[in-house]
């Protein structure tokens, strides 16, 4: 699959803004069956400076400072990007999870591949006992990982319902779960703090879903949104796969990897600090449009 992505994100402020700086992950991933073919991002205002790095989990950071006075940021990414995984089966014969779980425990690098790192709580992913009490009836003693991450996958697309009013960022892992509403951060959250609480290193996955409109429906542009899911390591053999609790999917080629993280708190695409007054208004508009 080729797909062209492009991501806008605005900022409207009631009052002009002095001074920005803002640290953008827009770039998608070149691993784990991804490549990047292209990538640019157009700014406005223009940034006095502009650096990049790599954090620790590997994701492309760009640092951008804005000093010129304004009321609108425009950030404009556009991406190409080849995907072409395999996927396990949802009934794919896997190790024991309580081997897996041993040997992450075991790990002797801390790299950011390494599943040491994805095994503890994290900002904004606390391990708790309901939620970890939730997790336990997927994995029954000796049952295959793979298939006790597709059975609570399925439980969270069943038992938790899409509203995007229910929450915001900051709302508590211990809301989220006891109100059983939420959107896809949340979703993801939750899964991994039950993986996370029976021993198990999963990652959070900030990327892009290809959405296909309903037949005979236009596709709307700017329709399409971010999307979160969950990375598990599945053992040495198997590695890390990817799983949709939102839609109850294994990820295949139609999830697009932005960044990897331990929450969404290591991932957002944008964040940063202003100098201002007065409120701001965040719009943005996503296209990932299929070429091959």
């Amino acid at each position: 699959m080729i797909y062209d992505i492009r991501h806008v994100t605005t900022y409207s402020y009631e009052s002009p803004v002095g001074f920005a700086r803002c640290s953008l992950r827009l770039e998608p991933r070149s691993a784990d069956g991804q490549r990047l073919v292209s990538h640019s991002v157009d700014i406005r205002p223009r940034p006095a400076d502009r650096t990049v790095r790599h954090d620790f989990f590997g994701t492309h950071t760009e640092s951008v400072l804005i000093e010129a006075p304004h009321r609108t940021l425009r950030i404009d990414s556009r991406s190409r990007v080849t995907v072409c995984r395999h996927a396990p089966g949802r009934a794919a014969q896997s190790p024991a999870w309580e081997n897996v779980r041993d040997l992450a425990f075991e790990a002797k690098t801390l790299g950011p591949a390494s599943p040491i790192g994805y095994v503890f709580a994290s900002p904004l992913v606390p391990v708790q006992q309901p939620v970890t009490g939730y997790a336990a009836a997927s994995f029954p003693p000796a049952s295959g990982i793979v298939a006790g991450a597709v059975d609570l996958m399925h439980r969270i697309r069943s038992d938790f319902k899409y509203d995007p009013k229910a929450t915001v960022i900051s709302t508590p892992l211990n809301e989220v779960f006891e109100k059983r509403h939420g959107v896809c951060q949340d979703f993801a959250h939750v899964m991994i703090a039950g993986l996370r609480g029976l021993g198990l290193p999963a990652a959070y996955v900030s990327g892009y879903l290809r959405t296909i409109p309903p037949p005979g429906k236009p596709r709307l542009q700017g329709a399409d949104a971010t999307h979160a899911w969950v990375s598990l390591w599945c053992g040495e053999e198997i590695g890390w796969i990817g799983f949709d609790p939102t839609n109850d999917l294994v990820v295949e080629n139609d999830h697009i990897v932005l960044a990897v993280g331990r929450d969404f708190s290591d991932v957002s695409p944008v964040d940063g600090i202003i100098v201002g007054s007065r409120k701001q208004k965040l719009t943005v508009a996503v296209d990932v449009l299929l070429v091959e």
